[in-house]
């Protein structure tokens, strides 16, 4: 029991780090490019994982982000915690969605053949991918209790979609806004520790063009950017984006909420603006990302090791 639960448990790790490397920061946000290796990995992490195949999962990302909490909104936690965390799975999305968020470009998704490819065989890949062969394996390799490997394999499932689906409810809900609190995204500690990197959000929302989806290049809660970073390495990882410390600093004095650490210090060496008014972001081929703020923003083809800590 105890080797098919580790066993469950790498599996889920690999199965998000489909959502997170692949389907959220390459496909949905383009914070970094992939060969195609690397591209086929994460399309096969992504069928582990059961939460839609990654051309309709960036699809309605791009659109959260951009109109983040208004009908248009895929999973508008305006709406409430149950709505955002899964109830708007269960519903017809609001004719915003399609109205107002289909007017976003996608050419880049359909030419991508390797998401075009998952699309079209998405049923396909995750049946097997997601309970047919993670239950099978640990029953003919040694030899589990069959309904142990089918429960197991469920539990495997329910615990990653919930964490996943937390970040649309927990961290749009509860927490702190210290890089921008015209936005519902938060900071909280429970969502740093569980989602691979991905609980930075209140962060993630305000630059979500960074491929760390955090100010921290270095940081163990982080897994998702070490695993970009190590592909990043050997070649197949290229053009990572992130940003500037100056940049970040000067947008905490003009949208933080007052809450980031060492505030006052940071006052000193940046002057307060009464500029809030900024356009939410889809990504980094956003068409209202000036050039001024493109100048700011550092792209390497390598592991970029800040640790603003």
């Amino acid at each position: 029991m105890i080797k098919t639960f580790v066993f469950q448990m790498v599996l889920g790790v690999f199965s998000s780090y489909g959502i997170t490397m692949g389907a959220h920061r390459l496909w949905a946000h383009k914070s970094y490019k992939a060969k195609l290796p690397l591209k086929i990995i994460l399309a096969f992490f992504m069928s582990l994982s059961f939460v839609n195949d990654i051309f309709t999962w960036a699809r309605d990302h791009r659109v959260h982000h951009k109109f983040s909490e208004t009908d248009a909104d895929p999973h508008n936690a305006k709406r409430g915690f149950f709505f955002s965390h899964c109830g708007w799975l269960m519903c017809k999305k609001h004719p915003d969605v399609q109205n107002i968020g289909g007017k976003l470009s996608f050419d880049d998704l359909r030419a991508d053949k390797v998401v075009m490819f998952h699309k079209k065989y998405y049923v396909f890949l995750m049946v097997p991918c997601t309970f047919i062969i993670p239950t099978l394996i640990p029953y003919y390799y040694w030899g589990e209790n069959s309904l142990m490997c089918f429960y197991m394999t469920l539990f495997r499932y329910v615990l990653t979609i919930n964490l996943v689906w937390s970040l649309n409810s927990v961290s749009h809900i509860y927490g702190t806004r210290p890089f921008d609190k015209n936005t519902a995204a938060t900071e909280q500690d429970f969502m740093k520790l569980s989602c691979l990197g991905e609980g930075f959000h209140n962060y993630h929302h305000t630059f979500p063009w960074d491929y760390k989806a955090s100010e921290y290049g270095n940081d163990w809660r982080n897994s998702s950017t070490y695993f970009i970073n190590i592909f990043a390495r050997i070649g197949w990882a290229y053009d990572l984006k992130t940003a500037s410390r100056e940049m970040i600093l000067k947008r905490v004095l003009r949208t933080g909420d007052g809450t980031y650490d060492d505030i006052d210090e940071i006052k000193t060496k940046f002057m307060p603006t009464n500029d809030p008014l900024v356009p939410q972001y889809w990504g980094w081929d956003d068409n209202h990302i000036s050039e001024e703020e493109r100048r700011h923003v550092e792209i390497s083809n390598g592991p970029l090791a800040h640790n603003y800590g």
